[in-house]
């Protein structure tokens, strides 16, 4: 490799707007993010639920499955 063309690695905290703050390695010293594995749905869970209550929804509206019938 050559001399002097690297940016320097250091730890840096990340801050996400839910409060959550963890450390990582980059190349900036603070980073500050929206959305984080703590309050991100799909690793939450709320996701999936919501997604399957979508394609039930779709699945019943298509093939005329109401239960007002």
């Amino acid at each position: 490799m050559r001399e002097g063309i690297h940016p320097e690695y250091n730890q840096a905290e990340v801050t996400c707007n839910c409060g959550n703050a963890f450390v990582t390695g980059s190349t900036k010293g603070e980073i500050h993010v929206e959305i984080c594995s703590k309050c991100h749905p799909f690793y939450t869970g709320q996701q999936k639920a919501a997604a399957a209550r979508g394609r039930i929804d779709k699945f019943n509206r298509k093939y005329g499955m109401n239960e007002d019938k």
